[in-house]
C-alpha cells in the first residue's frame, strides 16, 4: 500500500509570524493536532498541541504575543506520497513522531499521515511496532 492511499488528502499551513491563537483555532476547527509551518514556499517546522502547552504556556510566556516560530519544532520529517506506507512508518518509528506531511514529487505538500491513517489502513503488526517505538518514554 502506498502513503497516498493511507493519509488524509490536502492539509493547511500557516508562516512563521502566525500568532498562536490563530494555530490554536485552527487546530480546533480542523480537529489536528499539528500545523505545518512554512516559509519562502518550504516547509520550515510544525506546530503541535504539544508545542503551544510545552513551549508555550509552560514556559510562563505572554502567549497573547508568541507565534509559530517560537514555538514551533523546527525542522521538518516528511514522506513522499508514492512511498510504500511501511517504510514512512518505519521514517515515525525511527524518529518516534505521529505525523507526517506528505510531499507529491513537485515537492508540494498534498496531505498529512499520522498514527492512526496507519492504524486504520496498514497491518495490525505494522501498527502496533510504530506504537511502541514512539509512545516510549524519553531517557
Amino acid at each position: 500500500m502506498k502513503v497516498k492511499d493511507a493519509m488524509h488528502n490536502g492539509v493547511e499551513w500557516v508562516e512563521p509570524a502566525t500568532p498562536l491563537s490563530k494555530i490554536a483555532a485552527l487546530m480546533k476547527k480542523l480537529d489536528v493536532g499539528a500545523i505545518p509551518v512554512g516559509e519562502n514556499d518550504r516547509l520550515v517546522g510544525m506546530v503541535t498541541d504539544r508545542d503551544i502547552t510545552c513551549r508555550g504556556l509552560a514556559d510562563s510566556k505572554d502567549c497573547a504575543k508568541l507565534t509559530a516560530r517560537d514555538v514551533m519544532t523546527k525542522g521538518i520529517v516528511y514522506c513522499q506520497e508514492s512511498e510504500d506506507l511501511a517504510d514512512a512508518a518505519r521514517l515515525m518509528e525511527q524518529r518516534k513522531i505521529r505525523r507526517l506531511p506528505v510531499l507529491n514529487d513537485s515537492k508540494r505538500m498534498v496531505g498529512m499521515l499520522s498514527l492512526g491513517d496507519i492504524s486504520h489502513a496498514g497491518p495490525q503488526t505494522l501498527t502496533g511496532e510504530i506504537m511502541n517505538a514512539v509512545s516510549a518514554h524519553h531517557g
